[in-house]
């Protein structure tokens, strides 16, 4: 089980096929304080890189996109009732969705921990 980052801000960990998905600590931190999720529905496919949902905090809006293909079968049901999860607990509780991974490989596409760390340092 590790944890892999997209250039999008997305992580991703995956355990026995299923990946639960969410935004990363630097993009909350980018965003501020979340005041609503868009998420996807239970039984949604999406392809790698489509969007499958938005972020609205007091700043911004920002879309999520899926870093791998596959079915929503769960959604983090409790950033309905509170979205600042995502800001107190992005890379644990503010969990946004798991999806049932269709291609293992893509997984091998993503950045480890590392090269994300790299890469936001790069934007800064």
């Amino acid at each position: 089980m590790s944890i892999k980052f997209t250039n999008d801000h997305e992580w991703v960990e995956t355990n026995d096929g299923t990946s639960t998905v969410g935004i990363t600590n630097y993009a909350q931190e980018q965003l501020g304080d979340v005041v609503f999720v868009d998420l996807p529905e239970v039984g949604d496919t999406f392809e790698q890189g489509e969007e499958t949902g938005v972020i609205e905090s007091v700043k911004a809006a920002s879309e999520v996109f899926a870093p791998v293909s596959g079915e929503i079968i769960e959604i983090n049901e409790a950033l309905n009732d509170d979205p600042a999860l995502i800001n107190s607990s992005a890379e644990g509780d503010g969990w946004m969705y798991k999806i049932k991974l269709s291609d293992a490989v893509q997984l091998d596409e993503l950045l480890d921990k590392g090269a994300y760390t790299s890469f936001t340092e790069e934007l800064e």
